[in-house]
């Protein structure tokens, strides 16, 4: 383990992470070719049941339930770019209205039974306490990544920490973690992680995020530019990551980023969202490679650059909908094959037990 961080939350949690248990995803491979359909007959959901099993140590797996939703959410100082047409406002009235009931990620939660909670990090307005609202501000929104660092070491680390002690809380109850986001203008600090840590060009990694015009993208596509410009590309030591994404990424990234280490000290599955969770496991796996290991890939987005982190960490999306919502909404559409495979590797008979014929 890297010293870097020795004394800290972040050093301890980067310590406890372990690589998933190899004994029990081979017999997890082994009770699979056994069970009674064709051998490898379920695909990718054969993949999942396995790294489930890994995960927790035990094979079959317990089932991914109950799941919670963490939606951490932050402001961006790049909005002053131009970036995006929608005001910065609508951060702290969408935070309202998840904490109402009444956004898509909502919806979907409640059709599967999931909790949601909202964990402010750093958006630029004072909320008022409200049930499932965690209050962990860490300023209030970042500075401008085109014309300067986003924020400082320290408060990266602060926020990393922040979503680390939240996965730990909630991995005490849930059986699953599912990231959530909210923040206008994020896929431009987005798109500048997966630009330093894939080696991606601006041009390749930066989307149209909300739907913008042609304008408004070269805009965001410049301001990416002139951020990458500064840092070193795919930093070589957890440091060297943690001042990266000082540099470049939002609050929500850095918690995000904490969330899946959480999650992994915890052993715990963590079910990866879009564009921002993808730019966010990019830093986790800079810090700790090992803690990729219990994530999974909810879906792929309709942004750009969630290929191409997806591609950098080896994560195979679920789903291909090409959503660029947010808000966790496309991992809990995942949520399903991930508990079904889950259910199968637990329930499905195997050929000896039902007393069915093998093939010749």
């Amino acid at each position: 383990m890297s010293t870097d961080f020795a004394g800290t939350l972040l050093g301890d949690t980067i310590a406890a992470v372990v690589p998933r248990d190899a004994a029990a995803e081979r017999n997890a491979r082994e009770r699979l070719d056994r069970m009674t359909k064709p051998p490898g007959s379920l695909g990718v959901l054969e993949d999942v049941a396995a790294q489930l099993a890994g995960i927790a140590g035990s094979c079959p797996a317990p089932l991914p339930a109950p799941a919670t939703v963490g939606v951490f959410a932050g402001d961006h100082g790049v909005h002053a770019q131009g970036v995006t047409p929608w005001p910065q406002e609508v951060t702290r009235q969408m935070v309202a209205n998840i904490l109402a009931g009444g956004a898509v990620v909502n919806a979907f939660a409640a059709e599967l039974g999931a909790e949601v909670v909202v964990v402010d990090v750093g958006v630029a307005a004072t909320l008022d306490p409200a049930p499932g609202l965690y209050d962990r501000k860490v300023r209030r929104g970042t500075a401008d990544l085109a014309d300067g660092p986003a924020m400082t070491v320290e408060e990266a680390r602060q926020a990393v920490e922040s979503g680390i002690e939240i996965a730990t809380r909630m991995a005490t109850a849930a059986g699953c973690l599912v990231t959530g986001d909210m923040g206008i203008a994020n896929t431009t600090p987005s798109a500048a992680l997966v630009c330093a840590f894939t080696g991606a060009t601006p041009a390749a990694a930066t989307g149209r995020g909300t739907g913008v015009d042609d304008a408004t993208l070269a805009r965001k596509v410049e301001a990416v530019a002139r951020a990458v410009s500064r840092v070193p590309a795919r930093p070589a030591t957890p440091a060297a990551a943690l001042a990266v994404l000082a540099e470049l990424g939002g609050l929500e990234h850095a918690a995000l980023a904490g969330f899946v280490l959480g999650a992994a000290a915890a052993r715990v599955p963590v079910l990866l969202d879009g564009a921002i969770a993808g730019s966010a496991a990019l830093v986790a796996a800079a810090l700790c490679p090992a803690a990729l290991d219990y994530a999974l890939a909810g879906h792929a987005s309709a942004e750009p650059g969630h290929a191409l982190a997806l591609e950098f960490l080896d994560l195979r999306p679920l789903l291909g909908l090409d959503l660029r919502l947010g808000e966790g909404t496309g991992a809990l559409l995942a949520l399903p094959l991930v508990a079904s495979a889950a259910r199968a590797l637990r329930d499905v008979a195997t050929f000896d037990s039902a007393g069915v014929t093998e093939k010749g």
